[in-house]
């Protein structure tokens, strides 16, 4: 790859603000439908009283059994002649208010029951949620029946039975939640800050757990109206004249098959309210977690979405490279649009050849190395141009089997932290088998020998007993050197190491240099090196590439790069590399550099 200046400089755009949580939740086009079903159907319940609508519960013989768009009935009538539309958005309002309620009771007696135990913990933990587990041992239809039977039939009764048995529900997530959040460093801090015991509920752990509690009511909601209606189709709940959903369709049952719009009508109504509260919490629930604010609320796909514009040939002379990338573009999805995060780069890897990856974080780095294999996850990331061929053979157009073959296999990844990618509850030699065994035909005690022989490869001391601990079990060398091991199980072609030293200590650090040398070296490997510093590029890199902003703005040999830099960010990249004995000099020599690009912001 020839050297090469890129302009960086990109006008100023305007200040990008974070998405409003309606704006997330109109993002969600599921959420965003039931919101508006449930609000239509809440509005027309709540205008009820005011809408011309006759009777609800005035009976008409006379009139009985009408047929849907009926002259003054738009959906007929019932056995007794009754207007099935009037006693429709009427029942609905019923449903809706005691669901609501129930659900609203529950949740705040259940949150309540779990925030303190789950942040009591100990004794005062054991003793409440035994009493929690007592309720949960019954069936709550069954419970729910025998509170209604001991208070009586009526509306008001089956509200509080059914609020009842869900308490256990929102104090069994609750409780979960807390306890594992009460053992936090941020609780902590705050305990030390003085807080008191309530302000550290208020404010530490009630705002992460409040949508757990959102999408838990969410989803009772629409259970709480079922079992209402549950109650009420056996005579338990809504009394006559009173009409709600569930009267309704236990009314019409015995028109099932004579008249089965009688019964269908309310039916209908139950699903569309259940199905629009469920989407609805599913979507606040996500506006609510910050966690999850990222512009595009649905789940990550297995592969990523590629929208390319063009598929570039690759460059004349690299043909025989064995990675070559022409052109690549990779965005994220925002709701203000695509944010391009790597913007038409170009580079190639020969066999036995380290091209290091250098520039500061949030560069682009790791996206290009995901991006070349598909990893990066879709929404919101899509790849919007470009290519990248393994000996010769274009990867990004493949089927996600096609392309499995390649990950692990031809192509191999280091991360940056192995905890990340090592599994907390299988031993070292299992996981290192494992990865063995996904592209080759070995049983598991082979598999196994051959994750022993690789510990040994990477120099872990006495690889038969540390392929039998856990990755905790393991100093942060000893995890680096296993992740080092896996990707060498299938003797790939190309490795990609991601910062795989950054967090390590300089001996450690020294030590895993020399191993990816002597790998690299004695297997021919192609190593794509990820890292922020220059010193380990040029320890171990054959060229250079630096990255900006998305771009390439220069590369070539390490030795010319680092040795005469053309570009001011490469300049600046270099001199900002302390020297032995420099001194207060480093930080004047600092000053001096040239101010960054006006108008250039980070993507």
């Amino acid at each position: 790859m020839t050297a090469q200046t890129v302009d960086t400089a990109v006008p100023a755009k305007e200040k990008a603000r974070r998405p409003t949580a309606w704006q997330l939740l109109m993002n969600n086009k599921l959420a965003a439908a039931g919101f508006y079903v449930i609000s239509a159907i809440v509005l027309i319940a709540l205008l009820s009283p005011i809408l011309p609508l006759p009777d609800p519960n005035a009976t008409a013989p006379a009139d009985r059994l009408k047929p849907i768009f009926s002259e003054g009935h738009l959906l007929g009538t019932d056995q007794l002649g009754r207007d099935l539309l009037a006693r429709l958005i009427w029942g609905t309002r019923v449903s809706l208010l005691v669901g609501v309620s129930a659900s609203l009771i529950a949740a705040f007696f259940g949150s309540l029951i779990g925030l303190v135990a789950g942040y009591a913990g100990g004794r005062s933990d054991n003793l409440i949620m035994r009493g929690i587990d007592m309720l949960m041992a019954f069936p709550y239809i069954l419970l729910a029946l025998a509170i209604v039977a001991a208070l009586g039939p009526g509306l008001l009764n089956a509200l509080y039975a059914i609020a009842i048995v869900n308490i256990p529900f929102f104090a069994r997530n609750v409780r979960g939640i807390t306890l594992g959040l009460s053992r936090r460093e941020f609780v902590d801090a705050a305990r030390l800050s003085g807080k008191s015991h309530v302000a550290i509920v208020l404010t530490e752990i009630l705002p992460n757990v409040l949508p757990i509690i959102v999408i838990t009511m969410s989803t009772t909601v629409g259970w709480m109206i079922l079992e209402t209606a549950g109650l009420s189709f056996l005579g338990l709940g809504a009394q006559p004249p009173q009409a709600d959903l569930g009267s309704m369709l236990g009314q019409g049952r015995s028109l099932l098959f004579t008249n089965p719009m009688v019964s269908i009508i309310p039916g209908i109504m139950v699903f569309l309210i259940v199905m629009s509260i469920n989407l609805l919490g599913d979507g606040v629930r996500d506006a609510l977690d910050p966690r999850l604010r990222a512009g595009a609320l649905s789940r990550p796909m297995a592969v990523t979405r590629i929208d390319r514009r063009s598929v570039p040939e690759p460059a004349k002379g690299d043909d025989d490279a064995a990675l070559v990338v022409a052109e690549l573009e990779t965005s994220f999805e925002t709701t203000r649009g695509p944010e391009p995060a790597v913007k038409g780069i170009s580079f190639h890897v020969r066999k036995g050849e380290c091209l290091g990856l250098i520039g500061e974080s949030g560069s682009g780095k790791s996206v290009t190395a995901l991006s070349l294999l598909g990893l990066v996850a879709s929404p919101p990331g899509v790849i919007t141009n470009g290519s990248a061929r393994i000996e010769g053979r274009g990867v990004l157009g493949l089927s996600e089997s096609e392309i499995s073959s390649f990950r692990g296999g031809k192509v191999s990844y280091v991360f940056q932290d192995p905890l990340t990618t090592l599994h907390p509850l299988f031993t070292i030699g299992d996981q290192v088998a494992e990865a063995v065994r996904a592209h080759q035909p070995a049983s598991r005690s082979d598999a196994y020998a051959k994750a022993v022989e690789l510990l040994k490869t990477v120099r872990i001391p006495d690889p038969e007993a540390r392929a039998s601990a856990y990755p905790h079990e393991l100093s942060g060398g000893q995890r680096q050197r296993v992740g080092i091991a896996m990707a060498l199980a299938n003797d790939p072609d190309i490795i990609i190491a991601d910062e795989p030293t950054t967090a390590l200590d300089v001996t450690v650090q020294a030590e895993i240099l020399r191993l990816l040398q002597v790998l690299r070296e004695e297997r021919g490997l192609a190593l794509l090196f990820i890292t922020h510093d220059f010193g380990v590029v040029a320890e171990i890199c054959d060229r250079v590439a630096v990255m900006r902003f998305g771009e390439i703005v220069e590369a070539g040999d390490t030795a010319t790069v680092l040795g005469n830099p053309q570009h001011d960010y490469t300049k600046r990249l270099i001199a900002c590399v302390p020297k032995p004995g420099q001194g207060r000099a480093f930080l004047d020599a600092v000053r001096k550099l040239p101010a960054r690009d006006k108008g250039a912001r980070r993507t």
